[in-house]
């Protein structure tokens, strides 16, 4: 049973949220914005437009006439270079897709964006400058509304746990929503690097959402030989070449490649379609496992389930459960 089978047959959650429960959220006004694909290279405009309570994050490809693609673990097509929705074609409606969603999946994730339609007009979200950075901008500038549904989250009742090759990943039961992510690259200018947080709004606008996705010159011809990479340059991208970060204005943080290996799997698991209450454990993450650890996490019925939180103090504190 996947998520939004729950989703929809759950009236626990349509009911008006008692005073102090945390609530769902949308954008109070629609913002606009344009760039061009990573991948793809192609030029791409977008709108992010307020949407109504239990309706999720979607994308609207309204150069197919409208298709909708829900952003969910479940509709996840690709994890090569990044994460990539996709339906297949129903009828009149024709397949659509929508590439490199975890840039934005994780400033809304930061923001605590419950429900939105993302209107864009091409197959593959703007790269902008390579981080989270401009899309929270964009989510600060069209301000953000409460609305009257209580907010969904996900509480993990026991670890999960993934190994594929060099990664490993696991879910661990936690009242907050904690990153512990690791990545370990010969490359003299990377070596490990390890970062430890907690998912607050604050703390990823200031620790996260500025760091960049990063390269290395030796694939950057691969990368275009087999169709992606072609909108990347310095100006979206750290690129490493042996010893040395070609990036004229060098890096944003010692250690920015750790921190954008954090801020893609928030993105990445934000793809379970309400915030987690547990912490996350990655060695060398990327988008294909962590897709997968979602998963295995919603195939297990006893290892999750959906709660209600208030909020007090800043922290969280649940008060009901599905």
């Amino acid at each position: 049973m996947y998520l939004n089978d729950i989703h929809d047959s759950a009236d626990f959650f349509r009911r008006a949220a008692p005073l102090g429960v945390v609530r769902q959220r949308t954008l109070a006004v629609p913002m606009r914005c344009s760039g061009i694909g990573l991948h793809s290279g192609m030029p791409v405009e977008m709108i992010l437009r307020p949407a109504p309570v239990d309706s999720g994050i979607r994308f609207r490809r309204t150069d197919l006439g409208g298709v909708i693609v829900p952003a969910r673990h479940d509709t996840i097509i690709n994890t090569r270079l990044c994460s990539m929705l996709g339906v297949p074609a129903m009828g009149d409606r024709p397949a659509a897709s929508v590439s490199t969603v975890e840039h934005l999946m994780a400033a809304l994730a930061a923001a605590g964006i419950d429900n939105l339609l993302v209107d864009i007009d091409g197959p593959e979200v703007p790269v902008m400058d390579g981080s989270s950075r401009p899309f929270l901008f964009l989510i600060d500038c069209a301000g953000v509304t409460e609305q009257a549904a209580a907010r969904r989250f996900i509480e993990v009742l026991k670890p999960v746990e993934l190994e594929q090759g060099a990664s490993r990943v696991r879910l661990v039961p936690a009242d907050r929503w904690i990153l512990d992510v690791t990545i370990d690259f010969e490359n003299p200018v990377i070596g490990r690097e390890r970062i430890e947080l907690e998912l607050t709004a604050n703390g990823f606008a200031s620790e996260l959402a500025a760091a960049r996705t990063f390269g290395f010159a030796h694939e950057v011809e691969q990368m275009r030989a087999a169709g992606l990479g072609r909108g990347g340059s310095l100006d979206n991208a750290v690129v490493v070449d042996g010893g040395a970060v070609l990036n004229p204005e060098g890096l944003r943080f010692a250690d920015e490649f750790v921190r954008h290996k954090a801020l893609d799997a928030v993105g990445d698991l934000y793809l379970a379609g309400a915030p987690l209450l547990a912490r996350f454990e990655g060695l060398a993450p990327g988008h294909g496992v962590n897709n997968a650890l979602l998963h295995k996490l919603f195939a297990d019925p006893t290892a999750w389930r959906y709660t209600e939180c208030v909020a007090e103090a800043g922290q969280l504190h649940q008060v009901a459960a599905a």
